[in-house]
């Protein structure tokens, strides 16, 4: 059994280490943080939706969980939504680089043939 246990993992191990998705390092889908907050500078490569959330959405200074947070949250992922973004959860906060619980995925541009 501890032999199956043993060869299992190291089957996984090369899948946990590959990462796949938007929210892994190096923000491959150039995410915004949903709602933006006040002590977060906007990144020098920003996407238009970002500004255009964050200019709709004046930044917030509440903390995530209190009343004044979802607000704010509530209308930058309304933003996000009608701007053609995505909103994707972020269920595994332990990654500085991914601090945020929500994040806008801007649009994809479609090239016309």
């Amino acid at each position: 059994m501890i032999a199956f246990s043993a060869g299992l993992s190291l089957i996984a191990a090369p899948v946990l280490a590959s990462c796949e998705g938007c929210l892994c390092p190096g923000d491959p889908c150039n995410l915004c943080p949903l709602p933006a907050m006040e002590n977060d500078p906007p990144k020098a490569n920003e996407p238009e939706i970002c500004a255009r959330i964050r200019a709709r959405v004046p930044p917030t200074s509440a903390q995530p969980g209190s009343n004044e947070y979802f607000p704010s949250l509530d209308q930058s992922i309304a933003v996000c939504v009608n701007e053609g973004g995505d909103v994707i959860r972020n269920r595994l906060r332990n990654n500085p680089e991914f601090p945020s619980r929500y994040y806008c995925k801007p649009p994809a541009v479609i090239k016309k043939q």
